[in-house]
């Protein structure tokens, strides 16, 4: 696990592996950093799991905010399909 601190944007940027049958979804991998760093699952964003073919290894890089405000304020916000037709 390669952890390093960003205190412009007020977070953790974390890299790490972990060794899975199936693809892990983004709700258990809240779940375990929140867990490991005590923090909400609301503070966490996972950026993204990249795994290799055939392989069980997967490569987690997600960044942990001091709140879920903070994260708010900074990550930016998707829009669903429906909040796009709303808007032509």
């Amino acid at each position: 696990m390669h952890e390093k601190e960003n205190p412009v944007f007020l977070r953790k940027e974390i890299m790490a592996e972990i060794t899975k049958e199936v693809i892990p979804k983004r709700t258990e991998i809240e779940a375990l950093l929140s867990e490991k760093f005590s923090t909400i699952p609301e503070a966490i964003k996972v950026e993204r799991i990249i795994s290799r073919f055939g392989s069980n290894k997967f490569r987690i890089e997600a960044r942990i905010y001091k709140s879920k405000e903070s994260k708010e304020n900074i990550e930016p916000r998707i829009k669903t399909g429906k909040q796009i037709k709303q808007s032509q």
